[in-house]
């Protein structure tokens, strides 16, 4: 066998870019793509990027005018940026683009509606319908109601943050399009929380989640799409072969694709038709209760929703800094010591993978040296700095 695991995976998954980075998107030829603010802030520091980014800033500024704030500015332009990217992303792969709701949103109902719905309107008046766009939410209960109303408007929605049954039970009620499960992170909580240093392969705790959630969607003949997110590592990613879709960071792509040798399918809509599943209905004190029993499940949520909200706030910094030096004020080194201090939670004078929280993919672009910590210096390079 001499075909690489990538090409193989192909034929039976479909594989996501996640990255913001359009030049390895178009390298790798992913049929979908997701972005989120961590991913378009490792985007916005490469220079062949710079140019999307300013022409945001300036634009935002010229619509608001002169009397603006930064703040305000760029405001306007975090959300003008995720269509930028999307739409250059959408020119390069057949398929659809996630973009995501601000986290900090993730527990209104009401206001996420109303964040979604602008975002598709950019969308459309952009000349893309609703069929290449996947609104990102986060698996709360207020975030899975939104997106069942979404739904039902034709607006199609890509549930983030999702690490129990209880929440893909409930998301496959509303009629979700798509479901994001986090392998590598529920792999963490349980590395953690018993100490071991490893899992076998078909042992990992995250991909025992995604098999037990893909087979009970299969078996009961449910529309919402399964997508394996946030590995750790290829053996994660080969385990589950045949998953709907699996969305994977460039480095493991390019690993996955110099790796030859068979790829046996592991999952498989029929053999999920003899699981042993009870079809369940949740309403919203059901799934409150089982939220709540689901240790993993509920810290894991409040942490991704913090690390998504500090993500968003560091993009937010970062352009207030890119801003301020396009209108003639030097504070983008000020801005990276202040990203750092947020990140590091200790004040050890590193940020680990826990402590980061925010996109995977944007932590290992950030880790220069791969030895688990991003330095200050590591982080004022990615952002442009040094």
């Amino acid at each position: 066998m001499n075909r690489s695991l990538l090409d193989q995976l192909k034929e039976m998954t479909v594989v996501v870019a996640d990255t913001g980075d359009i030049r390895a998107i178009g390298t790798f030829k992913p049929r979908d793509a997701t972005t989120n603010p961590s991913l378009i802030t490792a985007a916005a520091s490469m220079p062949q990027y710079q140019s999307i980014v300013d022409d945001g800033l300036r634009a935002a500024r010229r619509e608001l005018g002169s009397d603006a704030s930064l703040r305000q500015v760029v405001s306007l332009a975090v959300d003008r940026l995720a269509i930028a990217f999307g739409l250059r992303i959408l020119e390069i792969i057949p398929g659809r683009v996630s973009t995501e709701v601000d986290a900090r949103l993730s527990y209104d109902t009401g206001k996420t509606l109303a964040k979604a719905r602008q975002i598709i309107a950019q969308y459309e008046a952009a000349g893309v319908g609703r069929k290449r766009v996947l609104i990102k939410i986060a698996s709360t209960w207020e975030g899975i109601t939104a997106a069942g109303e979404l739904e039902r408007e034709g607006i199609h929605c890509n549930l983030t943050l999702l690490f129990g049954m209880h929440q893909a039970m409930a998301c496959a009620d509303a009629g979700v399009t798509l479901i994001s499960p986090f392998v590598g992170r529920i792999l963490d909580w349980y590395k953690k929380e018993t100490g071991r240093s490893s899992y076998a392969p078909d042992e990992d705790p995250g991909v025992l989640s995604v098999t037990q959630i893909y087979n009970y969607y299969k078996k009961f003949g449910f529309r919402t799409e399964v997508m394996g997110a946030s590995f750790r590592n290829m053996r994660e990613i080969t385990e589950l072969s045949g998953c709907d879709l699996l969305t994977i960071s460039p480095p493991l792509m390019e690993e996955l694709q110099n790796t030859r040798g068979p790829l046996p399918r592991r999952l498989d809509p029929e053999h999920a038709r003899y699981s042993d599943f009870s079809k369940q209905t949740l309403d919203q004190a059901g799934f409150e209760r089982m939220h709540q029993e689901n240790r993993m499940a509920r810290e894991k949520l409040a942490e991704g929703i913090t690390g998504f909200s500090k993500a968003l706030e560091t993009l937010e910094k970062l352009l207030e800094a890119r801003l301020a030096r396009l209108e003639g004020k030097q504070m983008l080194a000020h801005a990276a010591k202040d990203i750092f201090l947020v990140y590091d939670m200790d004040g050890d004078g590193l940020i680990t993978r826990e402590e980061w929280c925010g996109a995977d993919a944007v932590f290992d672009a950030l880790d220069l040296d791969r030895d688990g910590c991003i330095t200050p210096s590591e982080l004022a390079t990615g952002l442009g700095v040094l």
